[in-house]
């Protein structure tokens, strides 16, 4: 495969999994307050989509993790330091993805059958199931804590080898590393508060920044032109 088609397919594979990741979310349910149990849980139960919803993200992330490994030999890194930094990031986004599957393993089934449960539940049996679900629920907060350390260290580097390597404009890489930044501070927040609304600005400056560079990537890769071919003089 020559340079310009993996950087294209690349670029798919990133907007495709960014895309995806949206669309599924438009479908999550949601409760006014993500820390008030009661009401998230109640919301959970009430969702009929709520297992498929989380199989469009969970596709949607795989996508978005596959553009990378994709990404990875279109760089055409030199061996050192830079090159070194390209593996990392490539570590850590195949780390990202396992958590990411175990994350909505967790999230996606364990909580909403728990979820379910305590729904249904008779009134005495209800504290034991509400606490079942409870704790399935800070199982999800430390999954996706790393989970967001794990993808937003990915970007952070990738982020730094496309602004290095210039092949296509430093600014993508600047907001790819903005992005990953925008994770790492998520990580942090859902670790030790859960969903707060401390999370709100990291996680909408995540979102706008993560559109931004894989549209940009896309058109960039769609513009790029095919190599010169050098001619012999006769």
């Amino acid at each position: 495969m020559d340079k310009r088609r993996r950087w294209r397919l690349a670029a798919w594979l990133l907007f495709a999994g960014v895309l995806a990741s949206l669309v599924a979310g438009l479908f999550h349910a949601e409760s006014g307050d993500a820390n008030d149990h009661v009401a998230s849980f109640a919301a959970y139960a009430a969702s009929g989509i709520w297992t498929f919803v989380h199989l469009g993200q969970f596709v949607g992330m795989a996508l978005l993790i596959a553009g990378l490994f994709v990404l990875l030999p279109a760089l055409v890194v030199r061996p050192g330091l830079l090159a070194v930094t390209a593996r990392f990031g490539a570590l850590a986004a195949a780390t990202a993805l396992a958590l990411y599957g175990a994350l909505q393993a967790v999230d996606g089934v364990a909580l909403k059958h728990a979820a379910d449960a305590w729904a249904a539940a008779p009134a005495p049996e209800e504290p034991a199931r509400f606490a079942t679900a409870e704790g399935i629920r800070w199982l999800e907060w430390g999954m996706r804590s790393y989970q967001s350390f794990m993808l937003g260290t990915a970007l952070v580097l990738f982020g730094i080898v496309i602004a290095a390597t210039r092949q296509v404009s430093r600014v993508i890489g600047y907001l790819m590393v903005l992005s990953g930044v925008a994770y790492l501070v998520q990580g942090w927040i859902i670790g030790a508060e859960g969903f707060a609304p401390a999370n709100t600005l990291p996680t909408l400056i995540g979102i706008l920044a993560t559109v931004a560079w894989s549209l940009w990537l896309l058109v960039s890769a769609l513009r790029m032109q095919p190599p010169a071919r050098s001619t012999a003089g006769t």
